[in-house]
């Protein structure tokens, strides 16, 4: 059984027992997060699918702590003016642990 749910404008597959990491949430470890914009569930062949959300679904899941993600450099250069602009970038995640799927 697995659900795709909506965090952050992007999109994950949650399956039970299984760690994701998703856009950071303001949540500190330890503590239970419901996402309740659940897109699909499947359960075998059977298979809801929301338009645009399942209705009372919800995932249930534990933060398990805060990661990094890796190292983005962006470098901008027009070549014959002497300009160059060096930036770095890296994007915090969340690690959420999926406990429960509750289906509508």
């Amino acid at each position: 059984m697995y659900a795709v749910v909506e965090s952050g404008g992007r999109q994950y597959k949650a399956v039970e027992g299984q760690a994701i990491m998703v856009e950071r949430l303001p949540y500190e470890a330890g503590k239970e997060v419901e996402l309740d914009r659940v897109l699909l569930i499947a359960d075998g062949a059977d298979v809801k699918v929301g338009q645009p959300l399942v209705a009372g679904a919800k995932v249930k899941a534990t933060v398990l702590g805060e990661a990094q993600g890796p190292k983005i450099r962006i470098f901008k250069m027009r070549p014959r003016k002497r300009y160059r602009r060096r930036q770095g970038h890296r994007q915090t995640y969340t690690e959420l642990r999926i406990d429960e799927i509750v289906k509508g």
